[in-house]
């Protein structure tokens, strides 16, 4: 069963650097972010063992907000082998989200 990838600062740069990733800005007491967490729930279903699909929870990992110049939650960033490709800002369907991927893919 797969399931997102918490990322930190210890962590972040060795998941996102090969492959195809999708980065998940979001904090507890964001309401969009409440609202998409199922959606990238599913995502990291459907996209195992081909994309990454990752969480960074913006309160305790401020370092890399600041690093990707995140100023609105949630910011979904879309990463090929550690560089920003796109990204979206706010909530979105699920769909938007693996037409997304799937065109990184």
């Amino acid at each position: 069963m797969g399931k997102y990838i918490e990322l930190t600062s210890s962590n972040f740069e060795a998941t996102v650097n090969n492959g195809v990733s999708l980065v998940d800005f979001w904090a507890p007491w964001c309401g969009p972010c409440r609202m998409i967490a199922p959606v990238i729930d599913d995502l990291a279903v459907e996209f195992e063992g081909k994309a990454n699909i990752c969480k960074v929870n913006t309160d305790e990992e401020q370092d890399l907000a600041v690093k990707f110049g995140v100023r609105s939650i949630p910011t979904i960033l879309f990463m090929k082998d550690g560089k920003v490709v796109d990204q979206m800002i706010g909530a979105a369907s699920k769909q938007a989200f693996a037409d997304k991927l799937n065109s990184l893919l």
